[in-house]
């Protein structure tokens, strides 16, 4: 048994609530500011009115002054009715008000103690809320390990709902993404912050300084992923305007850059590498990287009818040495970032289809090129052949 459960188990029972009592308490020990929410607790209380209750008790939370007696009111007050709220606005209460405990084991004690409470097969989204809290008390704590196994169990319930509110995704979503952060692994990394983006608004729900650590993160995670070469749903992301004025706007401009496949631009951004350590450590990666991007793009550049590439133009578009072509082609080959045959012997390859990625401003003018020289031999074979069909006619 985890010294969590232990603790758990060993928390004692809440005595049972003596209303006047507890309201006379608090209201001679608060201050007068906080007095109307403990005579409102005491009216709805005793109408049994739970859903206004609960209105009040999270407006009591929000109030500054109310941050020292949170966890008191929910251990000595809530508890009392709690089987009688709904779950999962109980969960995201207690979740508020757990923020208030330094302790490291009281903390994971509050929510582990709360957990048994909840009822899994009733009260699913709550039960999926308060392990991802949990996961991410531990993450906090060190206990990498213990995050795993709780965001695997909040996983297997998430999975099987058909629906849950944006708040339960956010928080498994974003426990999943620190979780990687810790781990250093960018592209899961990747993938869970931008669902958990896709479940808050970064607008009204992150602080600036929030939204500038998150675009950082993902900026990174996106240059060092070894799976990442597409990305487009980041490019178009307002998160990434975070980075805009600050002293990490390059890496804004490096991530369009690789998107181009422009190695020009990435040489002349290349000096700052060294301000990101981690960058500069993976220069070899990022250079790799860049040389596969350029091949995408020289491949996409070209009309369907002309992608067999020699050897010696993809070594002139990615800069590298011809003897290194083969085994960049085969790279890509391998990622799936195009498909087609490579000649060894004639050095050619055969491309016959590229990975389909958000286009720039000026890559987009260069498809409508493409499209209005299509339209043209179009409208070539419609004249070749309109006499003919008109004879035949």
């Amino acid at each position: 048994m985890s010294t969590s459960s232990m603790a758990v188990d060993a928390h004692p029972p809440a005595p049972k609530l003596v209303l006047d009592e507890f309201i006379g308490t608090a209201i001679s020990s608060t201050p007068q500011e906080l007095h109307p929410f403990f005579e409102s607790f005491r009216t709805l209380h005793t109408r049994k009115l739970w859903h206004q209750l609960t209105l009040k008790l999270f407006a009591f939370v929000e109030h500054p002054l109310s941050k020292p007696f949170r966890v008191d009111v929910f251990e000595r007050f809530v508890t009392d009715f709690e089987s009688k709220m709904n779950q999962l606005r109980l969960v995201e209460l207690g979740v508020k008000v757990s923020k208030e405990i330094d302790n490291p084991q009281t903390h994971l004690t509050f929510l582990t103690s709360l957990l048994t409470r909840i009822n899994k097969e009733t009260s699913p989204e709550a039960y999926i809320l308060l392990y991802a809290n949990i996961a991410h008390a531990k993450l906090l704590y060190g206990d990498l390990e213990g995050t795993k196994a709780d965001m695997d169990e909040a996983w297997k319930i998430l999975d099987s709902v058909e629906s849950v509110e944006n708040g339960v995704n956010a928080a498994y979503y974003g426990v999943a993404a620190d979780y990687y952060k810790a781990k250093a692994e960018y592209a899961p990394y990747y993938r869970n912050s931008l669902l958990y983006l896709a479940c808050v608004d970064p607008a009204t729900d992150m602080t600036v300084e929030e939204r500038l650590g998150r675009a950082h993160d993902l900026g990174i995670s996106a240059l060092l992923g070894d799976t990442i070469y597409n990305f487009g749903e980041l490019l178009m992301h307002p998160i990434l305007d975070a980075l805009d004025g600050t002293p990490f706007e390059w890496i804004k401009r490096l991530l369009f850059t690789f998107n181009e496949g422009s190695i020009g631009k990435f040489e002349a951004l290349a000096p700052l590498l060294p301000q990101e350590p981690i960058l500069q450590e993976n220069y070899p990666f990022l250079r790799q990287k860049i040389c596969l991007m350029a091949l995408i793009e020289s491949v996409f550049k070209r009309s369907a009818d002309n992608r067999t590439m020699n050897f010696t133009t993809i070594a002139e578009e990615t800069r590298l040495p011809i003897d290194e072509v083969e085994h960049l082609v085969m790279k890509a080959l391998s990622l799936k970032l195009i498909r087609g045959s490579m000649d060894q012997v004639d050095q050619k390859a055969q491309i016959t289809w590229v990975q389909p990625r958000v286009l720039s401003r000026q890559q987009i003018g260069g498809l409508a090129k493409r499209l209005e020289g299509w339209v043209n031999k179009l409208n070539l074979v419609e004249q070749r052949i309109a006499p003919e069909m008109l004879a035949s006619a």
